[in-house]
C-alpha cells in the first residue's frame, strides 16, 4: 500500500504538497502531470533529492521498498531558469543524496523541506533568484484572458512548462474525469460534463493519461497503486486541510 496526504499551498509559487509512506508494493502507476517538482525520499539508508519534470503520459514506476517522500509541486508559471523544463519533460534529474540535512540546488545549499513548512524553502529560492513566475502563464491558465498575441502566450506557456496548452488542458480534464468516476459520478455524466465527444474519447484519455479503465476508475479496482491525483482546480492561494488516502501514490 501507498499511503499519501497532500494539500494546497497560499504559495502562487506552489500547486500541492505532499508526502507519503509505501510499504509492501515494487511498482506504481504514475499518472500524467503538467506539473514539476521538487522531491525527497528514503531509499535504503540513503535520503535523496531529484527534480522531476511532467509526465506526459501514464507509465510505471518502481517503488523503493519501505520508502518515505515528500513532494512540492510547483505552480504552472513557475520555474528555475538554470534548470530549463522543457529538458525534463518525461525525465528527471540524477538523485543527488542528502547531506546533513541539506541538499544542493543551483550553486547553494539548502535545507530539506518539511509537508507544514515547505513555503519556507520556497519563500528562499524565490529570494535567491532560483525560482521565477511567470504570471501571465498562471493567468492564462486560470481562464482569463492574455493581453499578448497567441503566439506569445504558447511561447511563454512552452518555455516554463514544457507543454503546450492543449496538452495542459487534456491531462487536467482526464485527472479531473478520473476523481469524479472514482467519487461514483456515471461514466456518461462524466462525458457530457466534461466535454469529451463520447465514451470512447475519455476511454482514450484516461488510457493514455491516468492507465486506467473508466471501469476501474468506477469500481476502485487497481493492479498497482496511483501516484497523486488531485484535482487541478485544487491550485495555489486556497489553502485547506491535508487528505489522506490509500489508494494514491
Amino acid at each position: 500500500m501507498i499511503r499519501i496526504e497532500h494539500r494546497p499551498s497560499v504559495s502562487p509559487f506552489v500547486a500541492q504538497l505532499w508526502r507519503a509512506h509505501a510499504s509492501g508494493v515494487e511498482t506504481m502507476t504514475s499518472v500524467a502531470n503538467s506539473t514539476w517538482e521538487l522531491v525527497v525520499w528514503t531509499e535504503g539508508e540513503q535520503l535523496l533529492t531529484s527534480v522531476r519534470g511532467p509526465e506526459t503520459c501514464a507509465t510505471t514506476a518502481p517503488v523503493p521498498l519501505d520508502s518515505s517522500s515528500l513532494g512540492i509541486l510547483f505552480a504552472h508559471g513557475v520555474h528555475m531558469p538554470h534548470l530549463p523544463v522543457t529538458g525534463l519533460v518525461d525525465a528527471e534529474t540524477p538523485p543527488r543524496p542528502v547531506r546533513d540535512g541539506a541538499f544542493l540546488l543551483r550553486e547553494g545549499s539548502y535545507p530539506l523541506p518539511t509537508y507544514d513548512a515547505a513555503e519556507q524553502l520556497v519563500e528562499r529560492l524565490v529570494t535567491d533568484g532560483v525560482l521565477v513566475r511567470d504570471a501571465l502563464v498562471a493567468d492564462v491558465l486560470d481562464g482569463l484572458a492574455p493581453t499578448v498575441s497567441p503566439r506569445t502566450v504558447q511561447r511563454r506557456v512552452h518555455a516554463t512548462t514544457g507543454l503546450t496548452l492543449g496538452t495542459i488542458r487534456q491531462i487536467a480534464r482526464a485527472r479531473e474525469a478520473a476523481l469524479r468516476l472514482g467519487d461514483g459520478v456515471p461514466i456518461l455524466e462524466v462525458v457530457h460534463e466534461l466535454g469529451f465527444y463520447d465514451q470512447s474519447h475519455l476511454s482514450r484519455a484516461l488510457g493514455r493519461f491516468i492507465g486506467r479503465t473508466a471501469t476501474e476508475l468506477a469500481q476502485g479496482r487497481h493492479a498497482r497503486p496511483l501516484s497523486l491525483l488531485y484535482s487541478p482546480r485544487e491550485g495555489a492561494g486556497a489553502a485547506a486541510p491535508g487528505r489522506s488516502t490509500g489508494r494514491d501514490r
